[in-house]
């Protein structure tokens, strides 16, 4: 049985280190780097320029799995083909796609053409040179910057960026920028509650940040957005470097008759992860459409992602020795929220179905844990 795994993302990397070397089973993946990225640690190297990879190789060794650094193309799930960007044509028994998304800008004027995103290790390293660059007694240009969207990504990155700001200022004996965060919603971190919520909200004002929520961007140049309220008035921030967090939609890279996609661009799938209508076909992470046990769709998170892969893996070992698929059933175990250093806010799952609400230094070290979890689930 050739299997193909495109993506060392969360679920890709899950799914990989969950197999075992077995006499039918060939498996290969498919990654354009050769390191595995901590996706939701991406904002810390973006302010402080962490490390925030680990080499694959190492990762991979006892599983069977072998890797190929590439770029993804195309899928064509109807001829059971994988083009990659320079050409080549690779064929399968069975695919796993873990590609993750792509940034979505939702055609707002200049947007993409001038705002930074944190999706890569190549857009953090920008930020951070920014940032160094602006406490520089040489720089002459504007300093301030604006964060598009207060989701979880964008609070953790002004968190961290007003930080290193201050910092900076310290140090190097100029004032701190000016850091805007624009929501379109009425709050921020709509994923949690309005306790915890409160609290994120007054460290970011502790830090001094302009909190603009029910503020839609509207446009973007080389050194300004432009903002407007729910009642239509309109006002230019200028910005010397602009980043946007806003949302997120699935790579358009698969091609099928049977392919059904939902809100985001993401493939629908059935109860074992597999896209409904191509059995063949395994869709983890941010570009499949599962479904919890209520029918709604399950966040894209970096936990949910890791479910995914590691179940998917061992169905791929279930499928080589002719066994029975397992079903999916995922599971929040909580979520937690950088707030810059020792301080974060968030939950973790209690039995029946209860939560705990932990704010300061002890949800930091809840969502160290969490990502140390991780690290071991793949070590």
């Amino acid at each position: 049985m050739k299997t193909l795994i495109l993506g060392a993302g969360y679920s890709g990397l899950a799914v990989a280190t969950k197999m075992k070397p077995a006499p039918n089973l060939e498996s290969l993946l498919i990654e354009q780097n050769a390191y595995h990225v901590f996706y939701t640690r991406l904002h810390e190297a973006a302010a402080h320029n962490t490390r925030v990879t680990l080499p694959l190789a190492p990762l991979l060794r006892g599983t069977g799995v072998q890797m190929e650094q590439a770029q993804v193309d195309v899928v064509d799930v109807d001829a059971r083909e994988v083009t990659l960007k320079d050409g080549r044509v690779l064929t399968y028994d069975t695919l796993v796609i873990g590609l993750g998304s792509v940034t979505n800008f939702y055609r707002i004027p200049g947007l993409y053409e001038n705002a930074t995103e944190l999706k890569q290790l190549s857009d953090a390293d920008e930020i951070f040179t920014f940032v160094n660059r602006a406490f520089s007694s040489e720089y002459q240009g504007q300093r301030d910057i604006v964060v598009g969207g207060a989701g979880l990504t964008g609070v953790e990155l002004v968190t961290e960026l007003a930080q290193r700001a201050v910092l900076l200022s310290k140090e190097r004996g100029l004032p701190p920028f000016q850091i805007h965060l624009v929501e379109a919603g009425p709050k921020i971190l709509p994923v949690l509650d309005d306790a915890l919520r409160a609290k994120a909200m007054q460290t970011l004002e502790e830090y001094g940040i302009n909190v603009l929520t029910g503020h839609r961007l509207m446009q973007a140049t080389a050194d300004s957005v432009t903002v407007q309220t729910s009642d239509g008035t309109q006002k230019v921030i200028p910005a010397g470097k602009i980043i946007w967090t806003g949302g997120i939609q699935a790579r358009d890279i698969v091609r099928g008759e049977r392919i059904e996609k939902g809100p985001g661009g993401r493939i629908a799938v059935d109860e074992f992860l597999r896209a409904k209508g191509y059995p063949e076909v395994f869709i983890v992470g941010d570009m499949g459409l599962a479904l919890n046990q209520e029918g709604k769709p399950v966040p894209t998170t970096a936990q949910h992602a890791g479910q995914q892969g590691r179940l998917t893996g061992k169905n791929i070992m279930r499928l080589s020795r002719g066994d029975e698929l397992e079903p999916y059933e995922p599971t929040t175990l909580g979520e937690f929220v950088s707030l810059g250093g020792l301080m974060a806010v968030g939950w973790m799952k209690l039995p029946w179905n209860q939560k705990l609400a932990m704010t300061g230094g002890l949800a930091h070290v809840m969502k160290r844990a969490s990502e140390w979890r991780w690290r071991v689930s793949i070590e």
